[in-house]
């Protein structure tokens, strides 16, 4: 079992940077794939940003590449999703998932890829 715990939302004006938090317990994450997620309001939840087991490789949604950055530190168990140049339509939860059957290099994009999901942290940004 692998437990996340999401921390680092808020208010933020349009143009401004944030940094998430993933903390997890349970399990050490370096074997695992990770990634972000958001919710708005009346929508779907949506990929932000995937790292590969090994952190070879990122993928980022087209809305948010440039502006946005997931990392890993390893040595405190913790993913991170580094967003700048935020602008208002980031307004979400933004939720941390994991995935512990993984393939060498391979990032996972969709919600149902993912077997551990934090309980997210909600991100305002105004305009």
């Amino acid at each position: 079992q692998v437990q996340l715990v999401e921390s680092g939302g808020g208010l933020v004006q349009a143009g401004g940077s944030l940094r998430l938090s993933c903390a997890a317990s349970g399990r050490t994450l370096s074997s695992y794939a990770m990634g972000w997620f958001r919710q708005a309001p009346g929508k779907e939840r949506e990929f932000v940003a995937g790292t590969s087991w090994g952190a070879i490789t990122t993928y980022y949604a087209d809305s948010v590449k440039g502006r946005f950055t997931i990392s890993r530190d390893n040595a405190k168990n913790t993913v991170y999703l580094q967003m700048n140049s935020l602008k208002p339509e980031d307004t979400a939860v933004y939720y941390c998932a994991a995935r512990g059957l993984v393939t060498f290099a391979r990032v996972y994009d969709s919600p149902s890829e993912y077997d551990y999901w934090g309980q997210g942290t909600e991100v305002t940004v105004s305009s």
